[in-house]
């Protein structure tokens, strides 16, 4: 599988730059992507349902109390859970590509 990069959050004239540039120095493809396609999201199939857990039964007094706490999960996480969120990432891509752009459950 080739490298591909989501540029989905960058301001559309960033976007160009940085597509023009990853394209001419890395030879990436940048893919199109829908608005919002939480099969593609990575916070949505990866983070989210591991928050949901680790918040599941906790109370907080506060707002900063609950903020501090996602911090400190956060910053406790191996490096492999994000490394494989990425890797994730590119397999669902890549099923995306396969089927045309239809929904990619798992």
């Amino acid at each position: 599988m080739g490298s591909f990069c989501n540029t989905t959050t960058l301001h559309p004239l960033t976007a160009r730059v940085t597509q023009g540039w990853l394209k001419k120095f890395y030879g990436w493809e940048i893919l199109p992507h829908p608005p919002h396609s939480p099969d593609l999201s990575p916070s949505d199939y990866h983070l989210f349902g591991p928050l949901k857990r680790e918040l599941a039964g906790k109370r907080f007094d506060d707002d900063e109390e609950l903020v501090d706490h996602v911090r400190k999960w956060l910053q406790n996480l191996d490096g492999s859970f994000f490394r494989e969120g990425i890797y994730s990432m590119m397999r669902r891509w890549q099923k995306c590509v396969d089927r045309l752009g239809c929904y990619v459950e798992k």
